[in-house]
């Protein structure tokens, strides 16, 4: 069985031109160059290449409101056409007022008149914005990881989707956390539906993935679970992925958290991965799912975890030993250079327990970046 890399040039085409922070317009670290970082990760494994197959979005509004999927399509141009780019400056959609259910909800589901409102009818935070490709390079990366879930689904081994903007912060009617449609719930779900198993979802991102989370919280057809930085501790996303969260409803059992601490590094989190291993395992899942975010590495800013490559290799070693179908679908990661080397490690050790490619083999030409941009930018 062959571990099948997807990847497009369609990955640079959302660019968020920097974000809000506090107040403050920062450059921002979730930019097109991530996707050029994928792509030398996937040559360096060794992994066959293809790209991804369009799909409809009825797989999407398996997990995300019809709403907010027509929102995300027309928010840019409707921002153009309101005249924020030409008479304020600001090209791209940026949320200033947000539709907090306390204030709101008594008055009914309206939406606002003003364009500028809208961006916050379903946006978290100033944090995640809008450009002209956005939204094509956002469903690009759905294509992407719903293309991999059918490699799985044909039994032609696993496969990792290569894909930006990440989308483990995005829940069924809000997106944040520069997360816009939810690429590891959409192809969950997808493997529910198709595959018919159950599924288990590991998220290995520094952060929380609290929209994973909340989609599936009262399901026990699939399981949840995360290792991550204690929210506890101030880090995003602030309000979930607590020790206590442990589902409701029908989903009672089948969510689980582990909260890191500060400097955490490779025995912390091989541990942490190790138990939601036995999680998955012990829950007979069918299909694996893993929201596979590289920012907990030592190198990289968005969190104070300090894993090594030679960790990431590690939970690579972890995840294959369940031997189950498995989507890999790219999260965070952000330091560039580091999120190329401990992606290469994790996948090329994932592949290697796997019996599947040699590091050096690759079976199918890797498409180039757009002409005159090799950086991504």
């Amino acid at each position: 069985m062959t571990l099948t890399g997807v990847w497009s040039v369609g990955s640079f085409l959302h660019d968020p031109d920097g974000e809000v922070w506090i107040g403050i317009p920062i450059e921002g670290d979730e930019t097109p160059p991530r996707g050029e970082a994928m792509r030398r990760a996937l040559v360096a494994s060794g992994l066959p290449v293809v790209g991804p197959e369009e799909h409809p979005d009825s797989a999407i509004t398996a997990v995300h409101d019809p709403g907010m999927l027509a929102y995300l399509e027309t928010a840019h141009d409707d921002w153009v056409a309101a005249g924020y780019g030409d008479e304020h400056g600001q090209d791209r959609v940026v949320a200033y007022a947000f539709r907090h259910p306390a204030a709101f909800d008594h008055a009914g589901h309206r939406d606002p008149r003003s364009r500028a409102a809208r961006a916050g009818v379903y946006c978290l935070d100033t944090c995640t914005t809008i450009g002209p490709g956005s939204f094509r390079g956002i469903r690009y990366a759905v294509d992407a990881s719903l293309t991999a879930a059918d490699a799985v689904l044909g039994g032609t081994g696993d496969a990792y989707a290569g894909v930006r903007p990440p989308g483990h912060h995005a829940g069924t009617t809000y997106f944040g956390g520069s997360c816009y449609l939810n690429n590891a719930a959409i192809t969950a779900q997808y493997l529910r539906e198709v595959g018919e198993g159950r599924v288990g979802i590991i998220d290995i991102d520094a952060h929380h993935g609290n929209g994973t989370q909340q989609i599936f919280y009262d399901r026990d057809d699939v399981v949840y679970t995360s290792a991550h930085i204690d929210p506890g501790a101030g880090w995003f996303p602030h309000w979930s992925g607590f020790a206590d969260e442990t589902g409701e409803g029908r989903g009672e059992g089948f969510n689980r958290n582990i909260p890191l601490s500060r400097g955490s590094g490779d025995d912390e989190l091989v541990s942490a991965v190790g138990a939601l291993a036995d999680v998955v395992g012990g829950a007979s899942c069918d299909f694996l799912v893993v929201s596979l975010g590289v920012d907990a590495g030592a190198e990289d800013e968005n969190s104070p975890l300090l894993v090594t490559g030679d960790g990431f290799a590690r939970v690579a070693a972890l995840l294959a030993d369940l031997r189950l179908p498995t989507v890999l679908v790219q999260e965070g990661g952000y330091h560039l250079p580091s999120l190329e080397a401990d992606l290469t490690s994790f996948l090329t050790r994932f592949a290697t327990d796997r019996d599947d490619v040699s590091p050096q083999s690759s079976s199918l030409p890797l498409p180039s970046p757009p002409e005159g941009r090799d950086d991504g930018r």
